[in-house]
């Protein structure tokens, strides 16, 4: 098991973030501090919005009230793409794309500074244009070669596996070069041999010092990864704390195992 979070410095932190929907508060004053260059789970039973606090974090969602601040920098209500432009990144629960586009395609599209969508560059096809879209496939090719995605690189991403779309996730935020990942179930639906895959690439990535802070149900899977762990019930955030800690604390195991050990 990953040894405590110590004292590594916070490179995002969440403050008194409150999102109601139709009056109900999904989120209700969640606060806590993710450290740098670790890997944090953030988890807690069906209901208590952690998928709506990575919506807030990744500016899918705007706060009704509370601070997101990502390296020292308030990041609150920020547009995804500005997000990712300043390294924060995320992946999703269902795996998101374009049916009919391929692997390779997916990748490209995720790719930052493209000077050849710009509306002046693009009809001239500048030779800047043009190293960037080499660079970018070069980079792509080597991300695909990684997540071991080289043999379905013209493949259309129906035709992929719930495990293979999950890499495909992981890899378009690759593309991005960011310096902290947000993951949602990242392992969710996929058979146990590539779950442990992902596991290794996640590992690998915060070894190259990548920020990670995913949300997961398999408590197995938390306890090999996790340095930090963050719990959440209804909407708030209940304690902070090592994998040990957390468990054995009397209000995790009232609300998020459902009785007292």
């Amino acid at each position: 098991m990953p040894g405590n979070a110590g004292g590594a410095p916070a490179v995002l932190k969440v403050a008194a973030v409150t999102r109601r929907f139709f009056g109900v508060a999904a989120l209700d004053g969640v606060g806590f501090a993710v450290p740098a260059g670790r890997i944090t789970g953030l988890i807690g039973p069906n209901g208590a919005g952690k998928s709506t606090l990575l919506n807030v974090v990744s500016g899918l969602l705007r706060p009704d009230a509370g601070q997101v601040r990502f390296e020292g920098d308030d990041v609150t209500g920020m547009k995804p793409h500005r997000l990712a432009a300043r390294g924060l990144t995320r992946t999703f629960q269902i795996a998101r794309g374009f049916p009919k586009m391929s692997v390779f395609q997916h990748l490209m599209l995720y790719g930052p500074r493209q000077p050849g969508e710009r509306l002046l560059q693009a009809p001239m096809w500048s030779r800047a244009a043009r190293d960037r879209e080499a660079e970018l496939a070069e980079r792509a090719l080597a991300i695909a070669g990684r997540l071991r995605l080289s043999p379905l690189l013209d493949a259309p991403v129906t035709a992929l596996s719930g495990g293979q779309k999950k890499l495909v996730e992981i890899g378009r935020t690759l593309m991005a070069e960011p310096r902290m990942i947000l993951l949602d179930e990242p392992m969710a639906g996929v058979n146990p041999s590539l779950g442990a895959e992902i596991a290794a690439h996640l590992q690998a990535l915060n070894a190259e010092g990548i920020s990670l802070c995913l949300v997961e149900h398999d408590m197995a899977l938390i306890r090999q990864l996790c340095h930090h762990v963050v719990v959440m019930a209804e909407g708030r955030t209940l304690v902070t704390g090592s994998f040990d800690e957390v468990v054995e604390n009397a209000e995790v195991q009232e609300a998020y195992l459902g009785r007292r050990h």
